[in-house]
Protein backbone atom coordinates (compact mmCIF):
# COMPACT_ATOMS: atom_id res chain seq x y z
CA UNK A 1 0.00 0.00 0.00
CA UNK A 2 1.30 3.66 -1.06
CA UNK A 3 1.26 6.79 0.92
CA UNK A 4 -1.55 9.11 0.61
CA UNK A 5 -1.63 12.98 1.08
CA UNK A 6 -4.65 15.27 0.00
CA UNK A 7 -5.00 16.29 -3.55
CA UNK A 8 -5.44 20.01 -2.83
CA UNK A 9 -5.74 22.13 0.27
CA UNK A 10 -8.91 23.06 2.35
CA UNK A 11 -10.04 25.82 5.26
CA UNK A 12 -12.14 25.27 7.76
CA UNK A 13 -12.97 27.92 10.35
CA UNK A 14 -14.26 28.56 13.59
CA UNK A 15 -14.01 29.78 17.42
CA UNK A 16 -11.48 27.87 19.49
CA UNK A 17 -13.22 25.62 22.31
CA UNK A 18 -10.95 26.98 24.93
CA UNK A 19 -9.53 30.40 23.60
CA UNK A 20 -13.40 31.37 22.34
CA UNK A 21 -10.82 33.19 19.27
CA UNK A 22 -12.00 32.76 15.63
CA UNK A 23 -9.84 30.12 13.90
CA UNK A 24 -8.61 29.27 10.21
CA UNK A 25 -6.71 25.85 9.63
CA UNK A 26 -6.06 24.86 6.25
CA UNK A 27 -5.26 21.82 5.57
CA UNK A 28 -2.23 21.36 2.73
CA UNK A 29 -0.49 18.33 0.62
CA UNK A 30 2.56 17.24 2.00
CA UNK A 31 5.70 15.13 0.21
CA UNK A 32 6.38 11.39 1.14
CA UNK A 33 7.49 10.28 4.39
CA UNK A 34 6.62 14.20 6.03
CA UNK A 35 3.91 12.50 8.57
CA UNK A 36 1.29 15.20 9.82
CA UNK A 37 2.78 18.48 11.30
CA UNK A 38 1.01 21.83 12.54
CA UNK A 39 2.24 25.06 11.41
CA UNK A 40 1.31 27.97 13.48
CA UNK A 41 1.16 30.88 10.54
CA UNK A 42 0.50 33.96 13.53
CA UNK A 43 3.80 33.16 14.86
CA UNK A 44 6.95 36.02 13.74
CA UNK A 45 9.12 32.62 12.52
CA UNK A 46 5.73 30.42 11.78
CA UNK A 47 7.22 27.33 13.69
CA UNK A 48 6.18 24.05 12.78
CA UNK A 49 5.39 20.73 15.15
CA UNK A 50 5.78 17.64 14.40
CA UNK A 51 2.38 15.64 15.72
CA UNK A 52 4.02 13.25 17.28
CA UNK A 53 3.57 11.82 21.12
CA UNK A 54 6.66 13.20 22.28
CA UNK A 55 5.90 16.38 21.66
CA UNK A 56 2.54 16.38 23.81
CA UNK A 57 2.77 18.86 26.61
CA UNK A 58 -0.78 18.66 28.19
CA UNK A 59 -3.91 16.37 28.14
CA UNK A 60 -6.14 18.43 30.24
CA UNK A 61 -9.25 18.79 27.95
CA UNK A 62 -7.86 17.99 24.42
CA UNK A 63 -4.20 16.90 23.26
CA UNK A 64 -1.59 19.75 23.04
CA UNK A 65 1.62 19.34 21.43
CA UNK A 66 4.21 21.70 21.23
CA UNK A 67 7.54 23.04 20.04
CA UNK A 68 9.52 26.04 22.05
CA UNK A 69 7.06 28.37 23.38
CA UNK A 70 4.52 27.69 20.50
CA UNK A 71 1.73 25.38 21.21
CA UNK A 72 -1.23 23.93 19.63
CA UNK A 73 -4.33 22.81 20.81
CA UNK A 74 -7.64 20.35 20.70
CA UNK A 75 -5.71 18.25 17.33
CA UNK A 76 -7.74 15.27 18.46
CA UNK A 77 -10.42 15.54 16.11
CA UNK A 78 -8.74 16.99 12.82
CA UNK A 79 -6.01 14.09 13.78
CA UNK A 80 -8.61 11.28 13.62
CA UNK A 81 -10.00 12.02 10.44
CA UNK A 82 -6.71 12.42 8.70
CA UNK A 83 -5.80 8.92 10.20
CA UNK A 84 -9.26 7.48 9.87
CA UNK A 85 -9.27 8.33 6.01
CA UNK A 86 -6.15 6.76 5.35
CA UNK A 87 -4.12 10.14 4.88
CA UNK A 88 -0.17 9.81 5.85
CA UNK A 89 1.37 13.24 5.23
CA UNK A 90 -0.12 16.49 6.06
CA UNK A 91 0.85 20.16 7.13
CA UNK A 92 -1.91 21.76 8.99
CA UNK A 93 -1.72 25.27 8.95
CA UNK A 94 -3.54 27.40 12.08
CA UNK A 95 -3.14 30.96 13.08
CA UNK A 96 -4.55 30.79 16.34
CA UNK A 97 -3.11 28.26 19.33
CA UNK A 98 -5.88 25.61 18.90
CA UNK A 99 -7.40 23.68 16.09
CA UNK A 100 -11.21 25.37 15.57
CA UNK A 101 -13.79 22.84 17.54
CA UNK A 102 -16.49 23.61 14.54
CA UNK A 103 -19.67 21.05 15.74
CA UNK A 104 -17.49 19.18 17.97
CA UNK A 105 -17.62 16.39 16.24
CA UNK A 106 -14.69 14.94 13.31
CA UNK A 107 -17.01 14.63 10.89
CA UNK A 108 -16.53 18.31 9.34
CA UNK A 109 -12.82 17.36 9.14
CA UNK A 110 -13.62 14.15 7.69
CA UNK A 111 -16.37 15.74 4.71
CA UNK A 112 -13.55 17.78 4.05
CA UNK A 113 -11.11 15.70 3.40
CA UNK A 114 -13.38 13.30 1.07
CA UNK A 115 -14.21 16.30 -0.85
CA UNK A 116 -10.96 17.09 -1.85
CA UNK A 117 -9.52 13.85 -2.44
CA UNK A 118 -6.94 11.62 -1.79
CA UNK A 119 -3.46 11.46 -3.90
CA UNK A 120 -1.02 8.33 -3.59
CA UNK A 121 2.36 8.97 -3.66
CA UNK A 122 5.76 6.44 -4.37
CA UNK A 123 6.49 5.77 -1.10
CA UNK A 124 5.04 2.21 1.21
CA UNK A 125 3.29 2.71 3.97
CA UNK A 126 5.22 2.14 6.51
CA UNK A 127 2.85 0.28 9.24
CA UNK A 128 3.19 -0.75 12.86
CA UNK A 129 2.36 -3.93 13.56
CA UNK A 130 1.75 -5.49 17.08
CA UNK A 131 3.06 -8.71 17.60
CA UNK A 132 2.52 -8.64 21.25
CA UNK A 133 -0.01 -7.74 23.75
CA UNK A 134 0.98 -4.16 25.14
CA UNK A 135 -0.78 -2.34 28.21
CA UNK A 136 -0.87 0.90 29.67
CA UNK A 137 -2.63 1.72 33.32
CA UNK A 138 -3.29 4.66 35.60
CA UNK A 139 -4.18 3.30 38.50
CA UNK A 140 -5.30 7.25 39.47
CA UNK A 141 -8.58 7.31 37.37
CA UNK A 142 -8.28 3.51 36.55
CA UNK A 143 -7.88 3.92 33.14
CA UNK A 144 -6.36 0.83 31.35
CA UNK A 145 -5.15 0.40 27.27
CA UNK A 146 -4.25 -2.86 26.01
CA UNK A 147 -3.45 -3.55 22.81
CA UNK A 148 -3.05 -6.78 20.63
CA UNK A 149 -2.22 -8.31 18.05
CA UNK A 150 -4.72 -8.02 14.54
CA UNK A 151 -4.27 -8.38 11.05
CA UNK A 152 -6.44 -4.40 10.90
CA UNK A 153 -6.53 -1.45 12.71
CA UNK A 154 -10.12 -1.74 15.70
CA UNK A 155 -11.35 -0.48 18.78
CA UNK A 156 -13.38 -1.28 21.57
CA UNK A 157 -13.88 1.28 23.90
CA UNK A 158 -16.03 1.29 27.42
CA UNK A 159 -16.65 4.01 29.67
CA UNK A 160 -17.68 4.49 32.93
CA UNK A 161 -18.95 7.87 34.76
CA UNK A 162 -20.67 6.39 37.88
CA UNK A 163 -23.55 9.06 36.89
CA UNK A 164 -27.28 8.11 36.22
CA UNK A 165 -27.29 9.67 33.37
CA UNK A 166 -23.96 8.82 31.88
CA UNK A 167 -23.44 5.28 33.34
CA UNK A 168 -21.46 2.23 31.38
CA UNK A 169 -21.66 2.58 27.58
CA UNK A 170 -19.27 0.80 24.96
CA UNK A 171 -18.45 1.30 21.58
CA UNK A 172 -15.97 -0.42 18.82
CA UNK A 173 -15.01 -0.28 15.24
CA UNK A 174 -14.03 -3.30 13.49
CA UNK A 175 -13.47 -1.75 10.22
CA UNK A 176 -11.89 1.78 9.96
CA UNK A 177 -13.65 2.34 6.57
CA UNK A 178 -17.14 2.93 8.95
CA UNK A 179 -15.53 5.64 10.39
CA UNK A 180 -17.19 8.13 8.68
CA UNK A 181 -21.18 6.20 9.35
CA UNK A 182 -20.20 5.17 12.92
CA UNK A 183 -17.38 7.89 14.77
CA UNK A 184 -17.39 10.52 13.08
CA UNK A 185 -20.29 12.49 14.07
CA UNK A 186 -20.00 12.09 17.72
CA UNK A 187 -19.81 15.30 19.81
CA UNK A 188 -17.44 16.15 22.63
CA UNK A 189 -19.31 16.60 25.82
CA UNK A 190 -18.99 17.61 29.42
CA UNK A 191 -20.48 17.75 32.56
CA UNK A 192 -22.21 20.54 34.21
CA UNK A 193 -20.79 19.54 37.43
CA UNK A 194 -17.32 20.51 35.79
CA UNK A 195 -18.28 23.57 33.94
CA UNK A 196 -17.18 26.39 37.11
CA UNK A 197 -13.82 24.57 37.35
CA UNK A 198 -13.19 24.65 33.62
CA UNK A 199 -14.07 28.00 33.54
CA UNK A 200 -11.81 29.01 36.28
CA UNK A 201 -8.89 27.05 34.48
CA UNK A 202 -9.45 28.87 31.63
CA UNK A 203 -10.85 26.48 29.14
CA UNK A 204 -14.19 25.97 27.27
CA UNK A 205 -14.37 29.81 26.61
CA UNK A 206 -15.64 28.62 23.29
CA UNK A 207 -18.13 25.73 24.71
CA UNK A 208 -21.52 25.78 23.81
CA UNK A 209 -24.20 24.09 22.92
CA UNK A 210 -23.75 24.02 19.23
CA UNK A 211 -20.73 21.99 19.50
CA UNK A 212 -20.88 19.81 22.99
CA UNK A 213 -23.18 17.72 24.47
CA UNK A 214 -23.71 18.65 28.26
CA UNK A 215 -24.84 16.62 30.58
CA UNK A 216 -27.19 17.77 34.04
CA UNK A 217 -26.95 14.63 36.60
CA UNK A 218 -25.66 15.77 39.85
CA UNK A 219 -28.88 18.42 41.78
CA UNK A 220 -28.15 21.74 42.07
CA UNK A 221 -29.72 25.07 43.26
CA UNK A 222 -31.87 26.56 40.80
CA UNK A 223 -29.91 30.05 40.90
CA UNK A 224 -26.06 28.26 40.69
CA UNK A 225 -27.65 26.64 37.55
CA UNK A 226 -29.02 29.58 35.97
CA UNK A 227 -25.44 31.25 36.72
CA UNK A 228 -23.88 28.36 34.92
CA UNK A 229 -26.07 28.57 31.76
CA UNK A 230 -25.36 32.16 31.76
CA UNK A 231 -21.79 31.75 32.13
CA UNK A 232 -21.86 29.26 29.01
CA UNK A 233 -24.63 31.29 27.29
CA UNK A 234 -27.05 28.10 27.11
CA UNK A 235 -31.01 28.75 27.89
CA UNK A 236 -32.08 27.89 31.64
CA UNK A 237 -32.64 24.61 32.58
CA UNK A 238 -34.88 23.33 34.96
CA UNK A 239 -32.80 21.87 37.91
CA UNK A 240 -35.09 18.83 39.07
CA UNK A 241 -35.04 17.15 35.31
CA UNK A 242 -31.53 15.49 34.82
CA UNK A 243 -30.32 14.16 31.52
CA UNK A 244 -29.12 15.78 28.10
CA UNK A 245 -29.70 19.39 27.83
CA UNK A 246 -28.93 19.81 23.95
CA UNK A 247 -31.68 20.09 21.74
CA UNK A 248 -30.26 18.52 19.25
CA UNK A 249 -30.57 15.03 20.01
CA UNK A 250 -28.02 12.28 20.34
CA UNK A 251 -27.07 10.34 17.09
CA UNK A 252 -26.78 7.32 18.98
CA UNK A 253 -27.43 6.11 22.41
CA UNK A 254 -23.60 5.88 23.41
CA UNK A 255 -22.60 8.58 21.76
CA UNK A 256 -20.31 10.00 24.06
CA UNK A 257 -18.05 6.22 24.08
CA UNK A 258 -18.36 6.44 20.57
CA UNK A 259 -16.43 10.39 20.78
CA UNK A 260 -14.00 8.63 23.36
CA UNK A 261 -13.17 6.16 20.73
CA UNK A 262 -12.75 8.94 17.84
CA UNK A 263 -10.02 10.59 20.82
CA UNK A 264 -8.24 7.53 21.22
CA UNK A 265 -7.72 7.51 17.35
CA UNK A 266 -6.66 11.08 17.15
CA UNK A 267 -4.05 9.98 20.30
CA UNK A 268 -2.78 6.52 18.67
CA UNK A 269 -2.17 8.63 15.24
CA UNK A 270 0.63 10.91 17.19
CA UNK A 271 2.50 7.50 17.22
CA UNK A 272 3.44 8.92 13.28
CA UNK A 273 3.00 5.45 11.81
CA UNK A 274 -0.63 3.59 10.40
CA UNK A 275 -1.06 0.92 13.21
CA UNK A 276 -2.21 -2.94 12.34
CA UNK A 277 -3.49 -4.15 16.42
CA UNK A 278 -6.88 -3.83 18.36
CA UNK A 279 -7.01 -1.51 20.94
CA UNK A 280 -9.14 -2.41 23.69
CA UNK A 281 -9.72 0.24 26.54
CA UNK A 282 -11.50 0.81 29.22
CA UNK A 283 -12.51 4.04 30.98
CA UNK A 284 -10.12 6.05 27.97
CA UNK A 285 -8.49 10.18 28.37
CA UNK A 286 -6.31 12.04 26.53
CA UNK A 287 -3.70 10.93 29.38
CA UNK A 288 -3.83 7.29 29.09
CA UNK A 289 -4.16 7.52 25.25
CA UNK A 290 -1.04 9.43 24.66
CA UNK A 291 0.91 6.88 27.65
CA UNK A 292 0.55 4.11 25.27
CA UNK A 293 1.03 6.35 21.82
CA UNK A 294 4.70 7.33 23.48
CA UNK A 295 4.96 3.73 23.98
CA UNK A 296 4.72 2.29 21.04
CA UNK A 297 7.36 5.79 19.56
CA UNK A 298 9.81 4.69 21.70
CA UNK A 299 9.66 1.27 20.36
CA UNK A 300 9.95 2.73 17.01
CA UNK A 301 12.64 4.83 17.83
CA UNK A 302 14.86 1.75 18.97
CA UNK A 303 14.42 0.06 15.72
CA UNK A 304 14.46 2.07 12.32
CA UNK A 305 12.24 -1.25 10.86
CA UNK A 306 9.96 -3.73 12.48
CA UNK A 307 11.07 -7.53 11.60
CA UNK A 308 8.75 -8.34 8.78
CA UNK A 309 5.77 -10.39 10.17
CA UNK A 310 6.40 -14.30 8.97
CA UNK A 311 3.53 -17.03 9.09
CA UNK A 312 4.98 -20.07 7.76
CA UNK A 313 1.37 -21.16 6.97
CA UNK A 314 0.91 -18.25 4.23
CA UNK A 315 2.09 -19.42 0.63
CA UNK A 316 4.75 -17.57 -0.73
CA UNK A 317 4.97 -15.01 -2.76
CA UNK A 318 8.02 -16.61 -4.88
CA UNK A 319 8.93 -20.74 -3.89
CA UNK A 320 12.31 -22.52 -4.39
CA UNK A 321 11.66 -22.88 -7.96
CA UNK A 322 10.59 -19.48 -9.45
CA UNK A 323 13.85 -18.17 -7.03
CA UNK A 324 15.96 -20.75 -9.40
CA UNK A 325 14.51 -19.16 -12.30
CA UNK A 326 15.34 -15.63 -11.76
CA UNK A 327 18.86 -15.47 -10.40
CA UNK A 328 21.74 -17.92 -11.50
CA UNK A 329 22.67 -19.19 -8.23
CA UNK A 330 22.81 -23.22 -7.22
CA UNK A 331 24.00 -25.32 -4.59
CA UNK A 332 25.64 -24.81 -2.11
CA UNK A 333 25.28 -20.82 -2.88
CA UNK A 334 21.76 -20.34 -2.86
CA UNK A 335 21.00 -18.81 -0.15
CA UNK A 336 17.10 -17.63 -0.25
CA UNK A 337 14.27 -20.35 -0.06
CA UNK A 338 11.21 -17.96 -0.44
CA UNK A 339 10.15 -14.45 -1.16
CA UNK A 340 7.31 -13.71 1.55
CA UNK A 341 6.82 -10.08 0.75
CA UNK A 342 7.28 -7.73 -2.07
CA UNK A 343 6.10 -4.31 -3.43
CA UNK A 344 7.95 -1.72 -6.22
CA UNK A 345 10.72 -0.60 -3.09
CA UNK A 346 11.29 -3.62 -1.24
CA UNK A 347 11.40 -6.94 -0.60
CA UNK A 348 11.01 -9.88 1.89
CA UNK A 349 12.78 -13.50 1.88
CA UNK A 350 13.47 -15.98 4.22
CA UNK A 351 16.64 -18.78 5.03
CA UNK A 352 16.20 -21.88 7.12
CA UNK A 353 19.53 -21.95 8.50
CA UNK A 354 19.76 -26.31 9.09
CA UNK A 355 22.73 -27.95 10.74
CA UNK A 356 23.07 -29.57 7.61
CA UNK A 357 24.72 -26.35 5.81
CA UNK A 358 27.95 -27.04 3.75
CA UNK A 359 29.79 -24.31 5.59
CA UNK A 360 29.30 -24.85 8.80
CA UNK A 361 31.99 -27.82 8.92
CA UNK A 362 34.25 -25.54 8.98
CA UNK A 363 32.98 -22.46 10.22
CA UNK A 364 33.33 -23.83 13.14
CA UNK A 365 32.98 -27.52 13.42
CA UNK A 366 32.46 -27.22 17.64
CA UNK A 367 30.18 -23.92 17.24
CA UNK A 368 28.57 -23.86 13.96
CA UNK A 369 27.88 -19.97 13.37
CA UNK A 370 26.94 -18.83 9.96
CA UNK A 371 29.54 -16.48 8.35
CA UNK A 372 28.94 -12.84 8.38
CA UNK A 373 30.09 -12.70 4.59
CA UNK A 374 26.89 -15.12 3.32
CA UNK A 375 24.83 -13.10 5.12
CA UNK A 376 25.99 -10.61 3.16
CA UNK A 377 25.72 -12.51 -0.28
CA UNK A 378 21.84 -14.07 0.80
CA UNK A 379 20.68 -9.87 1.66
CA UNK A 380 22.58 -9.40 -2.28
CA UNK A 381 20.48 -12.60 -3.49
CA UNK A 382 17.12 -11.29 -2.23
CA UNK A 383 18.13 -7.88 -3.21
CA UNK A 384 18.68 -9.39 -6.68
CA UNK A 385 15.09 -10.69 -6.87
CA UNK A 386 13.91 -6.89 -6.01
CA UNK A 387 15.96 -5.70 -8.78
CA UNK A 388 15.14 -8.22 -11.16
CA UNK A 389 11.53 -7.84 -10.92
CA UNK A 390 11.31 -5.00 -12.81
CA UNK A 391 12.76 -6.36 -15.93
CA UNK A 392 10.85 -8.33 -18.96
CA UNK A 393 12.79 -12.08 -18.72
CA UNK A 394 14.79 -11.96 -15.62
CA UNK A 395 16.04 -15.14 -15.88
CA UNK A 396 18.15 -13.66 -19.22
CA UNK A 397 19.71 -10.49 -16.53
CA UNK A 398 22.45 -10.62 -13.36
CA UNK A 399 23.38 -9.10 -10.72
CA UNK A 400 26.51 -8.26 -9.47
CA UNK A 401 27.78 -6.52 -6.54
CA UNK A 402 29.44 -3.22 -7.27
CA UNK A 403 30.30 -1.86 -3.66
CA UNK A 404 29.34 -2.89 -0.19
CA UNK A 405 29.03 -0.04 2.89
CA UNK A 406 28.33 0.20 6.63
CA UNK A 407 28.16 -3.77 7.29
CA UNK A 408 27.12 -4.34 10.93
CA UNK A 409 27.02 -8.11 12.38
CA UNK A 410 25.12 -7.64 15.81
CA UNK A 411 24.17 -11.25 17.05
CA UNK A 412 25.68 -14.98 15.38
CA UNK A 413 23.42 -17.09 13.08
CA UNK A 414 23.24 -20.79 14.10
CA UNK A 415 21.93 -24.04 13.03
CA UNK A 416 18.05 -23.68 13.83
CA UNK A 417 17.57 -19.96 13.31
CA UNK A 418 14.99 -18.65 10.85
CA UNK A 419 16.47 -15.62 8.73
CA UNK A 420 14.56 -13.12 7.46
CA UNK A 421 15.86 -10.46 5.30
CA UNK A 422 14.29 -7.48 4.62
CA UNK A 423 15.86 -5.36 1.58
CA UNK A 424 15.12 -2.05 -0.13
CA UNK A 425 15.97 0.77 -2.72
CA UNK A 426 17.39 3.54 -1.07
CA UNK A 427 17.45 5.71 -4.38
CA UNK A 428 15.51 5.03 -7.76
CA UNK A 429 16.94 2.48 -9.90
CA UNK A 430 18.74 3.86 -12.47
CA UNK A 431 20.78 2.96 -15.86
CA UNK A 432 20.80 -0.45 -14.20
CA UNK A 433 22.12 0.35 -11.07
CA UNK A 434 20.84 -0.01 -7.55
CA UNK A 435 21.50 1.20 -4.18
CA UNK A 436 20.16 -0.70 -1.78
CA UNK A 437 19.49 -1.21 2.57
CA UNK A 438 19.44 -4.96 3.44
CA UNK A 439 18.78 -6.19 6.75
CA UNK A 440 18.44 -10.04 8.19
CA UNK A 441 15.98 -10.56 11.26
CA UNK A 442 16.41 -13.49 13.47
CA UNK A 443 12.86 -13.38 15.70
CA UNK A 444 12.64 -9.81 16.29
CA UNK A 445 16.12 -8.36 15.97
CA UNK A 446 18.64 -7.62 13.68
CA UNK A 447 21.13 -10.05 12.90
CA UNK A 448 23.31 -7.87 10.28
CA UNK A 449 22.84 -4.72 8.03
CA UNK A 450 24.48 -3.72 4.84
CA UNK A 451 24.10 -1.05 2.17
CA UNK A 452 25.87 -2.08 -1.23
CA UNK A 453 25.01 -0.75 -4.78
CA UNK A 454 24.57 -3.26 -7.70
CA UNK A 455 24.21 -3.18 -11.55
CA UNK A 456 21.84 -5.13 -13.81
CA UNK A 457 23.41 -6.64 -16.81
CA UNK A 458 22.32 -8.53 -19.32
CA UNK A 459 23.90 -12.32 -19.97
CA UNK A 460 25.47 -13.10 -22.86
Amino acid sequence: MKQLTLKGEFTLRGKGLHTGAHIEATFCPAPDNHGYKIQRTDLEDQPIIDALAENVVSTMRGTVVAKGEATVSTIEHAMSALYACGVDNCLIKVNGPEIPILDGSAKPFYDAILEVGLEEQSSDKDFYYVKHKVEVVDPETGSKLMLLPDDEFSLDVKVNFESEVLANQYATLDHIADFGTEIARARTFVFVREVDELFKAGLIKGGDLDNAIVIYEQAKPQEELDKLADLIGVPHHNADVFGFINERPLIAPNEPARHKLMDLIGDISLIGRPLKGRVIATKPGHTVNVQLAKALRSDIKRQEIQAPIYNPNQEPLMDNNEIRRCIPHRYPFLLVDKVIDKSDNFIVGVKNVTTNEPFFQGHFPQEPVMPGVLLVEAMAQTGGLLVLSVVDEPERYSTYFMKIDNVKFRQKVVPGDTLIFHVSFMTPLRRGMAVMKGRAFVGEKVVSECEFMAQIIKNK
